[in-house]
């Protein structure tokens, strides 16, 4: 027919398939499935094999299904090879429920066996050496594997292409620091910071929580729980435990990148600034909705657009991202939401404010999260002011180690008490704004974001008056929250009508605090 056939325009199907084999197979063994990979991309196009791929590709290459082929022929081959079919049916469209697959694995295609003159399907893939949580959860167990050789197949086979289509784009990928010069940078930061800081109680008891965190992280990856009150420099200290546990673990378990999991973008956006400080601009990658790349590193066009590039597949050494995304690389159907997740093995996961898990997810979560430290390398640390009773509702149970020991969190909260409830009563707009123009610095809290915008209005004739809401933009409540922590530091005028958003990690302290009725939590 042809002296060859063709993958892409320029590029030799033979030479993708092969590469793409290595590199998924390579993506594959850091949780020991290297040989599902390299059958998984191997198999993965052999679609484009037939004639009517080849022809197609002359005009425009779009608008045949050339991943079938391979599903097909993954299942003809192999004992177990329903699952390899799942991963490679899907590399393109995203992995489909079994009425799907079932429909397109009889559905006809066109003749690909011009394959079998060019590649050789390979051995059958051992079952992998999975642990499943309990009994009733094999099978989550076993899906939650074809997510991930599924996530392998999807990065490599986009990488590939993307070097051949783009060499300089691809570039780009590369030059990001590892753990190691990470942990030099955090150590030397810290050393200038303990010299600085007054010697005062409190500052001796942010000492211990951090030596505390640096002890722990000697211990085995697993399951850890992290509970510091407010104030108590957890940030630092958890990214000191992470950076830690990776270089004591690096020989042994291949630790390779520290990913924070948080719920509010506000405080992703603070915690990603202060990481990004000490550590380096080009150590951390911000990852959420709202995230402004114009912005990222501040060094022009190929460093946004190599910031773009790592949120395709956070093979980057610290990520700073959002619950949403991270739950979504774990449980979305979308290969581009997927791609990341084999980047997720082999990694320290802090999930900051860990109460805020959300409740309806709460169970598949937990199995996702054990599922990775049993199966996948990973170690989870679940860092808040207020622990989460979640151990009973891990599959099989959780042996989750705290690492506040002495003190404990316990004698840590009444040492860092620095606030009285008291219940003011019931207070209208115009009583509110009444107390808040009393005091020269002030914070209130309320429920809805309407209502903060209509409390704003009536003190914002008052110095130093600010309102905050989730309906800012990025850099506008970034800005704005800079403003306020001058004023508060300095001792000027602030009043500030703000929603909840303010609650959760966002470092500001006002004398005063107005917080409109809640739950507990919110209170907490």
């Amino acid at each position: 027919m042809k002296k060859g056939f063709e993958a892409r325009p320029g590029q030799w199907l033979k030479v993708h398939l092969r590469e793409v084999s290595e590199q998924a197979g390579d993506f594959a063994a850091v949780f020991g499935a290297e040989a599902w990979g390299r059958s998984a991309g191997l198999l993965h196009d052999i679609g484009k094999y037939s004639w009517e791929f080849q022809e197609q590709l002359k005009r425009d290459g779009h608008g045949l299904d050339h991943s079938t082929a391979g599903a097909r022929e993954a299942q003809r081959a192999y004992r177990y090879g329903l699952l390899l079919a799942y991963i490679i049916a899907g590399h393109h469209g995203g992995l489909a429920n079994e009425d799907i697959l079932t429909e397109r694995l009889v559905k006809r295609v066109p003749d690909y066996s011009a394959h079998a003159d060019e590649i050789s399907v390979p051995p059958e893939p051992a079952l992998p050496g999975l642990t499943p949580a309990d009994q009733r959860h094999q099978g989550f167990c076993c899906a939650f594997f074809v997510r991930m050789v599924f996530s392998c197949l999807v990065d490599a086979d986009r990488l590939n292409s993307e070097a051949h289509a783009d060499p300089g784009k691809a570039a780009l990928r590369d030059g990001r620091p590892g753990l190691g010069a990470l942990k030099e940078r955090l150590d030397a930061h810290l050393e200038r910071l303990q010299a600085e800081v007054e010697d005062t109680p409190i500052n001796r008891l942010r000492r211990s929580i951090l030596a505390q965190c640096r002890a722990a992280a000697a211990l085995p990856p697993g399951l850890f729980s992290l509970t510091v009150p407010t104030g108590g420099g957890k940030t630092l200290a958890s990214l000191a435990f992470a950076l830690d546990h990776a270089a004591a673990h690096a020989a042994a378990h291949g630790l390779r990148r520290v990913i924070y999991a948080i719920p509010y973008t506000s405080i992703i956006e603070q915690n990603a600034e202060v990481f990004r400080e000490i550590l380096g601009r080009d150590a951390v990658l911000e990852h959420h909705s709202s995230v402004d790349l114009s912005s990222e590193g501040g060094a022009g066009q190929d460093t946004a657009l190599a910031a773009s590039l790592a949120m395709e597949n956070w093979d980057v050494p610290l990520v700073v991202t959002t619950n949403v995304q991270f739950l979504e690389s774990l449980f979305a159907c979308k290969a581009s939401r997927c791609r990341k997740l084999h980047n997720v093995a082999k990694s320290v996961i802090i999930l900051d404010e860990a109460q805020m898990l959300p409740r309806e997810l709460l169970k598949p979560t937990l199995a996702a999260l054990k599922e990775l430290t049993v199966n996948y390398g990973c170690t989870v640390v679940l860092c808040t002011a207020t622990q989460p009773a979640v151990t009973e509702h891990f599959p099989g149970g959780a042996d989750i180690r705290e690492i506040m020991r002495d003190p404990g969190p316990t004698e840590l909260y009444e040492a860092f008490r620095r606030v009285r409830v008291e219940l003011a009563g019931e207070m209208d707009d115009a009583a509110l704004a009444e107390v808040m123009g009393g005091q020269e610095q002030c914070l209130c809290v309320v429920n809805r974001r309407e209502h903060a915008r209509l409390l704003f209005e009536r003190i914002r004739h008052l110095p130093g008056a600010h309102h905050l809401s989730a309906l800012m933009c990025p850099q506008h409540r970034s800005e704005k929250l800079k403003v306020i922590r001058a004023a508060l530091r300095e001792g000027l005028p602030c009043r500030v009508a703000s929603t909840s958003l303010i609650e959760a990690g966002v470092d500001v302290d006002a004398p005063l605090v107005l917080r409109a009725m809640a739950g507990t939590d919110s209170l907490a």
